[in-house]
């Protein structure tokens, strides 16, 4: 993985090149938690080996897990950085790109890179915070903290 931080006025763009082999999840909440990222917006294209992706079912509080076997393309992926417990807490949704231009979409749980993946975080200007709700048992955005 690679990462650079570019200057957007106040705030920080960090772009993550994330490698071959390396799993997305991992990697970019990684690099958010090494940068100091507790609040940010999350966008990516690039290529997944395989990945699994998730649909929450209400009923069981729980996400089905979708699983991806075949190479596909990330047409998009986006989502937050938000702080959950005093760390970068990475959510983001993806679709995939099939060999036969369909697609496949739901919460990203894990996505082996393959050949790249290239991440733009883009720092908000407060700190967003992320608190279990007890209905769902999901950590949700629940407003800002202060920095």
């Amino acid at each position: 993985m690679r990462e650079v931080e570019l200057g957007d006025g106040d705030r920080r763009v960090v772009v993550v090149v994330v490698d071959k082999g390396e799993d997305a999840v991992a990697a970019v909440t990684e690099a958010a938690q090494r940068n100091g990222i507790r609040g940010a917006r999350v966008t990516a294209v690039g290529g997944f080996a395989e990945a699994d992706l998730g649909y929450f079912e209400r009923e069981r509080r729980d996400y089905r897990r979708i699983p991806v076997r075949e190479q596909v393309e990330v047409l998009s992926l986006l989502g937050d950085i938000a702080e959950d417990k005093g760390k970068a807490a990475l959510h983001v949704h993806a679709v995939l790109g099939r060999r036969d231009g369909s697609t496949i979409g739901g919460h990203l749980l894990r996505g082996a890179v393959w050949p790249t993946l290239e991440v733009v975080i883009s720092e908000v200007g407060a700190s967003l915070a992320k608190r279990v709700d007890p209905e769902t048992g999901l950590a949700l955005l629940a407003g800002t903290t202060s920095r």
